[in-house]
């Protein structure tokens, strides 16, 4: 099978993108993802997007983590409104499908503003939280940087709580009320990526709970620069939450398979 692809990348997470609003792709196996996102012998990805048509909105987000499991991805979904621009799916202005509901999207000038879901509510522990974005994250407060979050990642995720279904684990680390860093590794992955746009609304989010009035927090992941905005429901979780960044393209091509 030939596929013809375009690779984008959304602050350094990167995918593999297909136009299957033909049906052409639907037979992919999960072997087949798996070796397309493979670093060293197909592509290369974090993830894998299949583009498809969908009865009750523009399209649907057919997203892949590179080990063939499923979730909801915050940059894989910015990149995939700017594939379906590129395409010519839609303008300015979306609504699309995804595996845990529907979203709507704005892009303009290479940026890329995605509606997340309402989050009923944040567990917290100590320094640690636990909250679903579209994907489970679990998040740890930390004072520095470029700390070694593979190793930490790898404990919690394969701890006895998380094994089964897997977790995303993210550092938090603040700059300021409205500022944050962040590290993550991905559940999928099962290691560090650039950036998480999942893991980066779960942060802003934590960091909007623990400053009454802030509603719009600047994000760096090693990967680039992101936003979330969001307002409390007023009962501990949040609604009107939006992941703003870029999506860029990087190149196309074709490969067999």
């Amino acid at each position: 099978m030939k596929i013809n692809f375009v690779k984008y990348q959304g602050t350094g997470n990167d995918f593999v993108m297909l136009d299957n609003m033909s049906g052409e792709y639907d037979s992919l196996s999960i072997d087949q993802i798996q070796f397309l996102c493979d670093r060293k012998l197909g592509i290369g990805a974090d993830g894998l997007i299949k583009i498809s048509k969908d009865a009750n909105a523009d399209f649907y987000v057919d997203y892949y983590n590179a080990d063939g499991s499923q979730s909801f991805c915050g940059n894989g979904a910015r990149c995939s409104t700017a594939f379906a621009k590129e395409i010519g799916l839609i303008n300015s202005v979306t609504s699309f499908n995804a595996i845990d509901g529907i979203h709507r999207a704005e892009i303009s000038k290479g940026t890329v503003r995605l509606e997340m879901l309402d989050v009923a509510n944040i567990d917290r522990v100590n320094d640690d939280f636990f909250l679903e974005t579209g994907s489970p994250h679990f998040v740890h407060l930390r004072t520095e940087k470029d700390s070694d979050i593979v190793t930490y990642g790898r404990l919690i995720r394969y701890s006895e709580k998380f094994e089964k279904e897997g977790v995303n684990v993210n550092y938090l680390i603040e700059k300021s009320n409205n500022s944050i860093l962040v590290e993550t590794y991905e559940r999928g992955v099962e290691d560090e990526t650039l950036s998480c746009g999942t893991g980066v609304t779960a942060c802003g989010l934590i960091q909007m709970s623990n400053n009454t009035g802030v509603n719009r927090v600047e994000v760096e992941t090693k990967g680039g620069h992101l936003s979330v905005e969001a307002q409390a429901d007023g009962n501990g979780g949040f609604k009107d939450i939006w992941l703003s960044g870029p999506a860029t393209s990087v190149f196309n091509g074709a490969i067999e398979i």
